[in-house]
């Protein structure tokens, strides 16, 4: 009589370790330090552990606006209680290029 044992499977873990031990350079997720709402805005910290970067992102959730803003690391709560002072650096995610924009009865 055999018996047979289920077919074990791998975990995430021991998974990136076998990448790892392969050479497989793997990357990591950005991550989110802090979230949140002011009204419309939606303002996001994050910190991209490969290149060591910490970006803003601030979107407007009604018409869906936003941009990115790369801040040092030292700035990273001030801009992101306060993102509109650090808006001159602002990447603009909306497809809109400013140069192009045209104001009309303004």
């Amino acid at each position: 009589m055999s018996s047979r044992w289920p077919e074990r499977r791998s975990s995430p873990v021991a998974d990136r370790a076998v990448r790892l031990a392969a050479g497989e350079r793997t990357s990591a997720p950005t991550r989110e330090l802090a979230q949140r709402r002011s009204g419309a805005d939606e303002v996001l910290l994050l910190w991209h552990p490969e290149s060591d970067r910490v970006e803003l992102s601030v979107r407007n959730l009604a018409t869906g606006a936003g941009c990115q803003i790369e801040v040092a690391p030292g700035d990273a709560i001030d801009a992101f209680y306060h993102p509109f002072a650090y808006a001159a650096r602002c990447e603009r995610s909306d497809g809109v290029n400013r140069e192009e924009t045209t104001i009309i009865n303004g």
